[in-house]
C-alpha cells in the first residue's frame, strides 16, 4: 500500500487565492451549494466549484503513467469512482484503445453532462455501495471523491473499493501541519474528512484497503 504520486504535477498547476475564497462570498452559503454537485458545482462560478468543468486534456497525464504502472492493457477493465463528467476514463480509452471503463458518480448532474465518448459507461451511484461484483476490475480509481465522504460511508467506500478490484489507486486530501491545515479549510467546498497522512493511513489499514494512495495539500 505505497504512496505514490500521480497528482501533484496536475495539483501544482492551479494557482488558488485562498483569502479571497473565504472573504468573497459567505462560505457557508456556497459550500451549501458546492455539495449539492449540480449545475453550480460543475458549471457555475469559480466561487462555488470549478468554474466550468470542460475538458481540456489534464488528465491524459495521469492516464498515461497509470496505464503504465499498472500495466493497463486493451480488453482490461477500469473503474473510476467519482468520476464526474468522466474526462479521465476517456483518457484511459485513448491512452490503451480497447480498455473497458466503467465510471460511477453520485452527481446525477455530472453524468448527464459528461464527455459523450464515455457517457454510455457512467451510472449515478454511491461510492459506499457499489453495484459491481467482486475484483470485477483490473483497476479502480478514485480521484479527489473519498474525503468528501463522512467517516460511516468512507469506511464503506474504502471496503467496496478494495472489493471491486484487483488493483487500486486513490487521491484524498490531507495535511501535515496547520499552514496546511487553514488552507484547506479556506479552499475546501465539499471536504467532510479531514485528516492527516498518518490518519489516513490508519483509515486504510482498519478498512483493509490495500491499494495506492497520493495526498493532495494546499501549501
Amino acid at each position: 500500500m505505497p504512496n505514490v504520486d500521480f497528482i501533484s504535477k496536475i495539483h501544482k498547476s492551479t494557482k488558488r487565492d485562498y483569502l479571497a475564497r473565504v472573504n468573497q462570498r459567505d462560505k457557508a452559503e456556497v459550500a451549501e451549494l458546492a455539495v449539492q454537485f449540480g449545475y453550480d458545482y460543475w458549471d457555475g462560478g469559480r466561487d462555488t466549484g470549478y468554474g466550468g468543468y470542460k475538458y481540456d486534456g489534464r488528465w491524459r497525464v495521469m492516464a498515461d503513467d497509470l496505464v503504465a504502472h499498472y500495466g493497463i492493457k486493451p480488453g482490461m477493465k477500469v473503474l473510476d469512482i467519482g468520476c464526474g463528467k468522466g474526462f479521465i476514463l476517456y483518457d484511459f480509452t485513448q491512452a490503451v484503445p480497447g480498455v473497458e471503463v466503467r465510471g460511477i458518480d453520485i452527481s446525477a448532474y455530472a453524468i448527464e453532462h459528461a464527455k459523450e465518448e464515455v457517457k454510455d459507461r457512467l451510472s449515478v451511484a454511491n461510492a459506499a455501495k457499489l453495484p459491481f461484483k467482486d475484483k470485477e476490475f483490473d483497476l479502480a480509481i478514485s480521484i479527489n471523491t473519498l474525503h468528501n465522504l463522512y467517516l460511516p460511508d468512507l469506511d464503506a467506500a474504502l471496503r467496496e473499493m478494495e472489493r471491486v478490484a484487483k488493483n487500486k489507486y486513490l487521491v484524498v486530501e490531507g495535511y501535515r501541519n496547520e499552514r496546511e491545515k487553514v488552507n484547506l479549510m479556506y479552499w475546501q467546498l465539499t471536504c467532510r474528512a479531514f485528516h492527516t497522512p498518518a490518519e489516513w493511513e490508519w483509515l486504510f489499514q482498519k478498512t483493509g484497503y490495500s491499494g495506492d494512495y497520493s495526498f493532495i495539500y494546499f501549501e
